[in-house]
């Protein structure tokens, strides 16, 4: 069927004495072994993403799948995607709240007070206050998703992403860079990269962003 993979199926044979790729080469590993998953992932959060108000489980179900692929293990894309939708819905929002509204307001307060310091000296104070307070929330992100889709409550998940954020920043800033930059330079591309956001234009980067959160999510699922 095409949202499921039948892992019974005999396929290529793999030594199982063989070391684990490590790096940007087992990243592209499992980049091909599930880039059909992967295809079919982004289809479902596109089409679960079209009332709008749905967004935010669907970048939830979105990371849980995405998680099972970084953490080699079995995925269902279609029943795994269905079950975190509609179980954590709740969490979910909750999630896309705590993220977007600190990024909206250091970005809009940032601007506002960038310009007004152009006056006024003065307001270089609360420009760098909303600097720090975006800063701090994309690192932070980059880890949050990984250690609610691992079961962490949401006040947990959020203490320990900042922590995450502020303590292991160059991790935390080359996955966020790879998720909003990629998607920025679709949207920017628009509608050359049509195809690409499709297929594969939310997937991937929850992917790679993910890949790169990889040693923590294992480090707290052997937890």
């Amino acid at each position: 069927m095409f949202f499921r993979k039948d892992y019974a199926a005999p396929g290529p044979g793999i030594d199982p004495n063989a070391p684990e790729k490590t790096g940007f080469a087992r990243f592209l590993e499992i980049l091909q072994i599930e880039c059909a998953t992967l295809v079919k992932l982004n289809l479902l959060f596109l089409a679960t993403c079209l009332p709008v108000a749905t967004i935010p489980p669907a970048i939830f179900a979105m990371h849980m799948v995405v998680r099972k692929m970084v953490l080699d293990q079995p995925v269902d894309c279609f029943h795994d995607y269905r079950t975190a939708f509609k179980k954590y819905w709740k969490l979910a929002y909750g999630a896309f709240f705590v993220t977007v509204l600190p990024l909206a307001a250091g970005t809009f307060g940032g601007l506002f007070y960038l310009r007004s310091a152009m006056d006024n000296p003065l307001f270089l104070a609360p420009f760098v206050l909303c600097s720090t307070v975006f800063f701090v929330t994309m690192l932070a992100s980059a880890y949050l998703y990984g250690l609610l889709s691992l079961g962490k409550p949401l006040k947990e998940a959020v203490r320990r992403s900042l922590l995450f954020g502020v303590g292991k920043p160059l991790r935390a800033a080359l996955a966020a860079l790879c998720v909003y930059g990629s998607l920025l330079v679709a949207v920017l591309e628009f509608p050359l990269s049509a195809i690409y956001l499709l297929f594969l234009g939310f997937s991937v980067p929850c992917l790679l962003g993910n890949f790169f959160m990889r040693t923590v999510l294992k480090q707290y699922f052997e937890v």
